[in-house]
């Protein structure tokens, strides 16, 4: 580029030359005129291109004008130079500053995206911290509005409670009102006939009142010794039952605590007290319809529980159904819940939250349906006392003995052993679902520390089998959350004695049923399944889905 700006230059230079001589020619006043100039350039310029160069002698004679001519020349040539130099010059600063500007407008270029990329990061960090705070508090809200949903519902179940017992109370009230008055009238009606008889029938009314008088005392010997020999049969009953369990099991182990099988056995002959097919009879059938058809519409929802319940406690208040019969229907079908409705459904849990809630609601009003309740508990599954049949030799394990830990017979045939667990798992869920229900202003007969003396005395008297395997996961499982939320670290203990000593007797027994028995301990113990609420625990206001329990 610079040799090009030289060739420029030069015939510029050379331009300037031509002119620079006519203009000193005509200053002069010289005798040659623009054509001779011309001319001569012309020749200078024809010479250059042949590339002669004509001779110059020094010595040779010249005249002033040439002279003259040829150093203006020279200095114009020298000037014309020296501007090109400058200029060249001043075009290099100019070309260095326009470099030094475009690397500087580089840097700052580079600058400003690494400005941007750190003001995008903060912007991301920003927008990442922004949404983790909103996210915290929709969730506080939505924890929050679900404790608010389960505080409405408690508070709703204990006001229905406390209505039904209002209006329970008004009706006795009325009923007994009306009771008194029937009398008063009744009395007023024989005072009326017996003044108007007085005279006429006195002698007979004498001798009336003597023959009544005699009745009375007759059939008040008659309860006196019926009353006794009720007594002596249930007595008898616990004594027999006791000599049974000696008499009747040889060659079996019976593992339970002694207080526990004291209650079983005064429960078993409470129970027994009424037939087993009373039901059947056709004076209580209507009554064990009425029950059945109650629970049977059982939901897992606030309104199902509350209409069930009432429902059931107005028929155990009958007058027309004697009270121990109508408990006694009463715990056999909300038990039989379980064989009635598909154990293995995952909607079982929710189901048997809503029977613990209806067991407690009709018992806190009719307090005696609970011994009956508990003397079916143990009646269909011996681990709710808790206790524990062991065989000794494998002659005993006959059909008697599976009979008696409570297989169950179909078609001539004993169940599975899986079955056999999974209907145990089911009653023990029952069992924990009853104990561990609390609505607020309602005392429950059989609550929490009932269920902390089973846990107990479960693991004090117990072995380590598939059977208590399953019965202790299953009400750990249902029960575990209420127990840890009440007795804390006392619990927490009793949790490092499964993990110390009994999941290491189960694994020893080495089968595939008990593998999977303690598997299912040990995650929950791993997984610290008791600090999450078990679910179905809280009723819903209403099912989402009419086929939830088809």
């Amino acid at each position: 580029m610079r040799v090009e700006e030289e060739d420029d230059t030069d015939e510029d230079d050379y331009d300037s030359d031509g002119e620079s001589r006519a203009l000193v020619a005509k200053a002069t006043g010289a005798r040659f005129s623009c054509n001779d100039l011309e001319s001569s350039d012309a020749e200078e310029s024809e010479d250059e291109m042949d590339g002669r160069i004509a001779p110059y002698h020094l010595m040779e004679k010249r005249s002033l004008e040439k002279s003259i001519l040829l150093e203006l020349e020279r200095e114009h040539h020298l000037k014309v130079q020296e501007e090109v130099r400058s200029k060249l010059s001043a075009l290099e600063v100019c070309h260095q500053s326009e470099i030094q500007r475009t690397v500087s407008a580089f840097a700052r270029l580079q600058k400003y995206a690494e400005s941007r990329k750190e003001i995008d990061r903060r912007l991301d960090v920003h927008f990442q911290r922004k949404i983790a705070e909103v996210l915290d508090k929709h969730l506080s809200m939505v924890q929050r509005d679900h404790e608010q949903k389960s505080q409405i519902v408690e508070r709703r179940i204990r006001d229905d409670a406390a209505l039904e017992e209002a209006k329970r109370k008004e009706q006795a009230m009325k009923d007994e009102k009306i009771r008194q008055e029937r009398a008063k009238q009744e009395a007023e009606a024989r005072q009326k006939a017996a003044a108007k008889l007085a005279v006429e029938a006195q002698k007979a009314a004498a001798e009336a009142a003597a023959k009544e008088a005699a009745e009375a005392q007759k059939a008040a010997a008659e309860v006196s010794k019926s009353s006794q020999n009720s007594q002596n049969n249930v007595a008898g009953t616990m004594r027999a039952n006791k000599s049974e369990i000696k008499s009747e099991l040889p060659g079996i182990k019976v593992f339970a605590d002694h207080s526990a099988l004291e209650a079983e056995l005064r429960r078993r002959a409470l129970l027994d007290q009424v037939p087993a097919n009373i039901h059947s009879s056709k004076e209580f059938s209507r009554y064990d319809r009425q029950i059945a058809k109650s629970i049977g519409k059982l939901m897992p929802t606030t309104d199902s529980v509350k209409a069930r319940a009432g429902e059931l406690i107005k028929a155990l208040d009958g007058q027309d159904c004697p009270r121990p019969i109508a408990c006694r229907i009463f715990a056999n079908k909300i038990i039989s819940i379980v064989k009635s409705r598909n154990t293995k459904d995952k909607t079982f849990g929710n189901l048997a939250f809503a029977c613990g809630y209806v067991m407690l609601l009709v018992t806190s009003q009719v307090p005696d349906a609970m011994d009956y309740l508990l003397a079916e508990f143990h009646r269909v599954c011996m681990y709710t006392v808790p206790k524990h049949l062991h065989a000794l030799n494998a002659q005993v394990r006959n059909r008697d003995y599976y009979r008696l830990i409570g297989y169950q017979e179909e078609n001539g045939q004993l169940e599975s052993t899986e079955s056999y667990l999974t209907y145990v798992a089911a009653y023990v869920k029952l069992y924990a679902a009853m104990i561990q229900t609390e609505i607020r202003g309602v005392r429950h007969p059989y609550g929490l520390a009932e269920g902390w003396k089973w846990l107990a005395m479960f693991l004090n008297t117990l072995p380590a089998t598939t059977a208590t395997a399953c019965a202790l996961h299953a009400f750990l499982k249902v029960a575990g959350f209420a127990l840890h939320k009440k007795y804390g670290s006392q619990f927490m203990k009793l949790l490092d004695v499964i993990l110390r000593c009994f999941l290491p007797a189960l694994k020893e027994q080495g089968s595939r049923i008990q593998a999977e028995a303690a598997s299912n301990l040990q995650n929950y113990l791993t997984d610290k399944v008791y600090l999450e609420e078990p679910e179905g625990q809280y009723l819903a206001q209403q099912l989402l889905s009419k086929e939830l329990f088809t």
